[in-house]
């Protein structure tokens, strides 16, 4: 039993050992969220990350990964333990983030979006669709607009004759 359980410390650890400091950011702010969320009553811990993509244009870096987590067995509104253990066969919610840095020397959050739900909830297909909508609206933040039209950007009115 403890074999398996040093085995996945040890995997987790390398993880985030392989984690760029702003996806270790991106991971604390998203575990920030979801137990800022008034139906969550235990302390959840990263469990995996995966699918994390990190890209950098003009306009800063992009990121968007799924952070898998895991129920332990302290409570929310408990002392703060940092050492829960993790509760077999309870809920294992997975959270889809995507973040805009700029590329300042303290990247500042340009835009970002987060969903948290069952990992079978998140597969449903228009959820989806609506998550990678919106990671692509994160990613276009901060990316400049002079060149580009988009309809209702301007608006005219004609005044009623004095």
């Amino acid at each position: 039993m403890r074999l398996p359980l040093a085995l996945c410390l040890g995997l987790v650890a390398l993880a985030a050992a392989s984690q760029s400091p702003l996806q270790r950011r991106v991971v604390k702010e998203v575990l920030e969220y979801f137990h800022s969320r008034s139906n969550v009553q235990h302390i959840f811990k990263e469990q995996a990350v995966e699918g994390a993509v990190e890209r950098e244009d003009p306009s800063g870096t992009f990121i968007q990964l799924r952070v898998s987590l895991v129920q332990t067995a302290c409570r929310k509104r408990g002392p703060q333990r940092h050492n829960c253990r993790t509760v077999e066969n309870r809920r294992k919610p997975t959270c889809l983030a995507c973040y805009k840095f700029d590329g300042g020397d303290v990247p500042k959050v340009l835009d970002k979006y987060q969903n948290c739900g069952p990992s079978h909830h998140l597969a449903v297909k228009e959820i989806k669709q609506r998550d990678e909508a919106e990671c692509r609206a994160v990613e276009e933040a901060g990316k400049s607009m002079d060149t580009l039209y988009l309809p209702g950007m301007y608006a005219f009115s004609k005044g009623l004759p004095a």
